[in-house]
């Protein structure tokens, strides 16, 4: 409204001085009044001309002024960007799993671990402690597991924090500039909620590998007492042990 009013002002502005102008020019009365009258009507034209250009003049200012104001509008970002605190909250569940004597998939000796504590086929010459071992282990690797899912739901009321607010901030978007910053989060966010899931994931397998290695270890060294004491039986071609 603003920048029609201007050009409307500008026009008016124009008008009036050449008016004022043609006002200005004395009259002279003599016998060649009709020629004077001639060259003043010339004049009036070529101010008329004058005052299409000014306008032409003022309409590309104006259009040049709302394409800075565009540019100005999709150029805008978001002050207040939000983004996720995944590295906390791996660094969080990776503390968590490793609880007690659980087979934790971060210890950073997992294969000397494992092999401690489930040797395989060897005899043992004190069964009830190493049942307690192998019991203990897989409860755990559980135990870490489920308070692995336990932070993630605490989590939940700020992850849903912050999914309303990249909600409000999609709905009030200024121009390309924070729209794509909006997609930019939301993007970002749904990398954290895949990291997380991963993380659980794992904690989950971490559990089931810690219960089938304790059962089967318990098979193993009741198997290789077994065999020590009564010694390996020998089974012929025809199914006669020895």
């Amino acid at each position: 409204m603003q920048k029609k009013w201007l050009a409307k002002g500008t026009s008016a502005v124009a008008i009036v001085a050449l008016i004022a102008t043609a006002t200005a020019i004395p009259t002279q009365a003599h016998a060649g009044g009709v020629g004077l009258f001639a060259t003043e009507y010339t004049q009036l034209l070529n101010y008329a001309e004058l005052v299409g250009q000014l306008e032409k003049q003022v309409m590309m200012v104006e259009n040049q002024m709302t394409q800075i104001a565009d540019m100005t509008k999709h150029g805008m970002t978001i002050s207040n960007q939000l983004f996720g605190t995944v590295a906390g909250d791996i660094a969080n569940l990776n503390r968590i799993v490793n609880t007690g004597q659980s087979l934790a998939y971060t210890l950073s000796n997992m294969d000397g671990t494992f092999r401690l504590r489930f040797p395989g086929y060897v005899t043992t010459t004190n069964y009830g402690q190493q049942y307690s071992q192998w019991g203990q282990t897989s409860l755990d690797s559980t135990l870490g597991a489920l308070k692995a899912a336990g932070l993630q739901n605490d989590q939940f009321n700020s992850d849903a924090a912050l999914l309303k607010t990249l909600q409000s901030q999609s709905t009030t978007a200024v121009g390309r500039m924070q729209a794509l910053e909006v997609g930019n989060q939301i993007a970002e966010n749904q990398a954290e909620q895949l990291m997380k899931l991963r993380q659980l994931m794992m904690a989950d397998m971490q559990s089931k590998a810690a219960f089938q290695s304790a059962q089967v270890q318990k098979d193993l060294t009741t198997q290789a007492d077994t065999d020590k004491f009564f010694g390996q039986a020998t089974i012929s071609s025809d199914g006669v042990t020895f």
